[in-house]
């Protein structure tokens, strides 16, 4: 059975038990998380939290929508055993009607289905050594990262303010709700999920990452880097010294990111390969001119 159960009368701890035990975990699944990033919540839910499937939405002028909240590359359904891709539809096609409009992505465990595009994410398994993983590097990468060691860049602590303002005064795409940002990044550190890390020039901020760490999984949530930065490589030295601290873990080092060219291509650069997720998207024509 699959029900459409609402943020309020979830079993929390049954629904981040499943998110938990997985076969798709992502740390975006998990209630704490949903709870700061999206508007609002409810879950498809199959039999006793067997599989779930979030619903993040908004309302506006009286229209409800699905949409990937900020900060959340990946949902879709997770499951704590292997579905069939029939189920998977059938959950998809339990979305309560309600909803006008429904974009949202889906993990790269789940199957690729009628009005879905594919996208691109990069990652890094970290299973060997760190030389043997920096000889796999691309030689404009190992450049770069030679850059960053000849003038002694060192990682050291910053706050999400400083690589927030940064970003404010170096990007032009900076556009994305900070409160939010700050919100995750005092959870995350307050409760063990990740880290915060800032590379330095002579006592001088040229960048840094905040990063996401769940079970299997190091992503690269967010980041900023002034033109410094940019000059004596402080993004290439950054990934490369996290490479390095957790080789031969096995774990995932996840880039979050690859649809734009430009970032792929120097995500890519670290040998990542493309684990490819994809992205549902439809309209309900009939719910346009029924207000819910």
């Amino acid at each position: 059975m699959i029900q459409y159960i609402k943020r309020k009368d979830l079993d929390i701890l049954k629904y981040d038990a499943c998110i938990e035990n997985s076969i798709q975990s992502r740390i975006y699944g998990f209630s704490w998380y949903l709870d700061i990033v999206a508007d609002h919540w409810d879950v498809m839910v199959l039999d006793d939290y067997k599989a779930v499937m979030p619903i993040p939405w908004k309302s506006k002028y009286g229209l409800k929508y699905i949409g990937q909240p900020y900060f959340c590359q990946q949902l879709g359904v997770f499951s704590k055993e292997r579905l069939t891709k029939e189920i998977q539809e059938e959950i998809i096609k339990k979305i309560p009607k309600k909803f006008v409009k429904v974009s949202l992505n889906f993990n790269s465990d789940n199957f690729l289905t009628s009005n879905m595009k594919p996208l691109k994410n990069y990652i890094l398994t970290l299973n060997n050594t760190y030389d043997a993983l920096f000889k796999a590097f691309s030689k404009g990468r190992k450049h770069a990262v030679k850059v960053g060691q000849k003038n002694q860049l060192l990682l050291m602590k910053t706050t999400i303010s400083e690589l927030i303002d940064m970003k404010k005064e170096f990007y032009a795409h900076g556009n994305f709700p900070i409160i939010v940002l700050e919100k995750l990044n005092n959870y995350v550190l307050e409760n063990n999920k990740g880290f915060i890390v800032g590379v330095f020039k002579d006592d001088n901020l040229l960048g840094g990452g905040l990063f996401l760490k769940s079970k299997n999984r190091i992503t690269y949530l967010f980041s900023s880097f002034n033109m410094d930065g940019r000059k004596l490589q402080a993004a290439s030295f950054l990934i490369s010294n996290i490479v390095k601290q957790y080789e031969n873990s096995n774990l995932i080092l996840d880039f979050e990111g690859g649809n734009l060219p430009n970032i792929g291509s120097f995500f890519k650069s670290f040998s990542a390969k493309d684990e490819g997720y994809s992205n549902l998207n439809y309209i309900n024509v009939i719910s346009l001119f029924k207000k819910s």
